[in-house]
């Protein structure tokens, strides 16, 4: 066991106060009165897609969504869907263009888009269900996507300061720079990382299986030498710490004993990243572009890539052939009549 644990021991009542593995459900104060409100029809779409086996990410996401719309109707008395028209749902359009988050930034054209989808979404539902007599979001035109921007991989020298930061003589800097390790060597999304099992890493193969990412597909993924190093030490030193229930089969636990969240880990790679001077945008995906960046500056093909990071379509992993800009400029200078190595100059 590490000598020292301060980390894990500083967090108050950390020991103590386990709920379960879950927090519990803040009541929303929907109108539920009657079984064809707004919020009724809401819980039963969800239940149906929960039925259809959408993943837990998918269903939050949606839940959230809808949360939002929710509220922003019953403050308008806004009860039954029968009173929802385009004009309205437009209105709720605007409200998001409009809103300002606690430290003033607007919401991001691809969350506004996340929300509108969703409630284009639920009215179909609602139509073919026959709620309905017609579709009042049918023709609701969402924002454009944002214009796609080249990911910034992370340097050397900055993997080596933000691999530093965790303090590998206390449990949960263990922890934590194994999840660092396994971000980067792997190319996990923070949903991945966080919903994996002790069961899905074969440390004698070197595998790591992830079970249900994004569009619910599976993959089993390369670990890496250094990932499957810090690995066992997790296992065997950290780990055993942080277990308060046998029955928990989560990976990475928090100081409580329970699942992380994604959220959490997203904010707190972020939060590291800028400790250490890393101002570039992204957290965990962050880390994922450098692993698909660096692998295709060192001649990984981008098929094998696209398997790695669960892409579906090739398009999508393209990208990663448009950063490797240093590649193009040797090339370049080494095939052009007017290239960088002076042939052809005057």
């Amino acid at each position: 066991m590490p000598k020292k644990k301060k980390g894990y021991h500083n967090v108050p009542g950390m020991r103590n106060r386990r709920k379960g593995g879950r927090t519990e459900t803040t009541p929303d104060g929907f109108d539920r009165s009657a079984p064809d409100t707004l919020a009724s029809l809401a819980d039963s779409w969800l239940d149906r897609l929960e039925e259809r086996a959408y993943s837990e990410r998918t269903l939050d996401k949606t839940r959230w969504c809808l949360r939002d719309f929710l509220a922003w109707c019953q403050d308008r008395d806004l009860i039954d869907p029968a009173t929802i028209t385009k004009p309205i749902l437009e209105s709720y359009q605007r409200h998001l263009f409009h809103y300002r988050q606690k430290n003033g930034k607007p919401l991001g054209v691809t969350t506004q888009r996340d929300r509108l989808g969703a409630l284009q979404r639920f009215f179909r539902w609602l139509c073919k269900e026959n709620h309905l007599p017609a579709n009042p979001a049918a023709d609701l035109e969402l924002p454009r996507k944002p214009a796609k921007t080249l990911p910034k991989a992370l340097t050397t020298e900055e993997l080596a300061a933000l691999f530093a930061t965790a303090d590998t003589t206390d449990v949960l800097g263990i922890r934590d720079r194994c999840m660092l390790e396994f971000l980067y060597s792997s190319g996990l999304r923070r949903s991945e990382l966080t919903g994996l099992d002790l069961d899905d890493v074969d440390p004698q193969r070197g595998l790591v299986t992830v079970r249900k990412g994004k569009g619910g597909k599976s993959r089993v993924l390369p670990l890496g030498d250094v990932a499957e190093h810090w690995f066992e030490r997790y296992r065997d030193e950290a780990r055993p710490w942080l277990e308060l229930d046998t029955s928990e089969r989560a990976l990475f636990l928090s100081g409580y004993g329970t699942r992380l969240n994604p959220n959490y880990v997203g904010n707190w790679v972020k939060r590291t990243m800028t400790g250490v001077g890393i101002e570039k945008p992204g957290s965990c995906h962050l880390l994922r572009h450098s692993c698909a960046t660096h692998m295709h500056d060192n001649g990984a093909d981008i098929r094998f890539i696209q398997i790695l990071l669960g892409h579906a379509s090739l398009e999508t992993t393209q990208i990663y052939t448009e950063v490797s800009i240093e590649k193009l400029r040797d090339v370049h200078a080494r095939t052009h009549p007017h290239g960088r190595d002076g042939r052809g100059t005057k």
